[in-house]
């Protein structure tokens, strides 16, 4: 089969690949859709996978063509990408994003960024009704669902969101759907804040202006009830703690750049506020709550609508043009796909 294989930090390969055998308990899905997450970027072109060579790609939909249970093919299902350990504390409880030695398709093993992959059945969220490029956003929009329920939205709240790409947008849906009143997203891009008032927000490009400030005086000087960092860096997670209520929440989630600081007067703001600060980089998956489900279902329902987030669609024989348009910012983008068959 063909993929695209990550040989060393920058080597980006798209070449032929032995198919993968599927062993029990696991079925051979066809990939119909994957998108290119932020954290790719750093993997494929900085930091590297955890061996090489290694097939990136973690959000993706596909097509059952092989299984155990004959029943099982030829059903749709998107991909929970995370394989536990099922023998850590956590695991024990379910709460299998915090295991201590998990697996991962795309960084630890190999992923979708290929025509087919061997997935574990205990792994796959079933989809009838909706499109494959939706389904394969269920894993960004479950994370974001994960985060906003941290964040403690109640029906009025008034929510920043730090970060206008894809799951800043995926988080404004989120927040809007808990019953937040008031949403304003920040970004240093002016197209992505461009895109965010298209897709009915309030924004604001945050390198003209102060962001706190401005979420103070929209909310008459009282701060917002969340804000949620989701770009990973300095300048916003103080601009989150500046800009929130006293007893507010802050989240992060953002995959950081580098070390990220708080001054002093920051700091002390997060005390003499006495904030509520959480950190997520995942979502939950289990038979008590399971993020994944619920997203699938509010995608389908249109309550989360994610098809306008998906702006470009790539071959994997075009990934240069792909990455390339990615990494010079050469136009506006919000999430980009693969698209196998294209």
């Amino acid at each position: 089969m063909k993929a695209l294989n990550l040989h060393a930090v920058g080597d980006l390969r798209y070449e032929e690949v032995p198919d993968p055998v599927r062993e029990p308990g696991e079925v051979l899905l066809k990939i119909k859709a994957c998108g290119i997450c932020g954290s790719d970027i750093p993997r494929i072109f900085k930091k590297g996978t955890y061996h090489f060579p290694t097939i990136p790609g973690h959000e993706f939909s596909g097509q059952i063509v092989d299984a155990d249970n004959p029943g099982l093919i030829g059903r749709n299902a998107a991909v929970f990408p995370l394989i536990p350990c099922r023998k850590c504390a956590a695991c024990q409880v379910g709460e299998y994003a915090q295991c201590s030695d998990y697996d991962y398709y795309g960084s630890r093993r190999d992923g979708a960024y290929a025509e087919y992959l061997a997935v574990k059945e205990w792994n796959l969220v079933f989809f009838d009704d909706i499109s494959y490029e939706e389904a394969a956003m269920c894993e960004p929009a479950a994370v974001a669902l994960h985060a906003v329920g941290l964040a403690d939205i109640k029906i009025g709240d008034s929510v920043a969101i730090f970060g206008a790409g894809p799951i800043g947008m995926m988080l404004a849906l989120w927040s809007k759907a808990s019953g937040a009143s008031r949403i304003i997203l920040c970004d240093i891009d002016q197209a992505k804040v461009d895109f965010a008032v298209k897709m009915g927000f309030d924004a604001v490009n945050s390198a003209r202006t102060d962001a706190s400030e401005y979420i103070r005086e929209v909310t008459g000087g009282r701060g917002a009830d969340a804000c949620i960092e989701g770009a990973g860096a300095t300048q916003t997670w103080e601009a989150c703690v500046k800009a929130v209520k006293s007893f507010g929440h802050v989240v992060c989630m953002g995959n950081p750049f580098g070390d990220m600081t708080l001054t002093q007067a920051t700091y002390s703001q997060l005390l003499r506020k006495q904030l509520t600060v959480r950190g997520t980089w995942n979502s939950s998956y289990n038979d008590s709550r399971n993020d994944w489900r619920t997203a699938l279902d509010a995608i389908r329902k249109h309550i989360v609508d994610v098809r306008p987030l998906v702006t470009h669609r790539f071959g994997l024989q075009d990934y240069q043009k792909a990455f390339d348009m990615i990494l010079g910012r050469k136009e506006f983008y919000s999430k980009v796909m693969f698209i196998p068959e294209m």
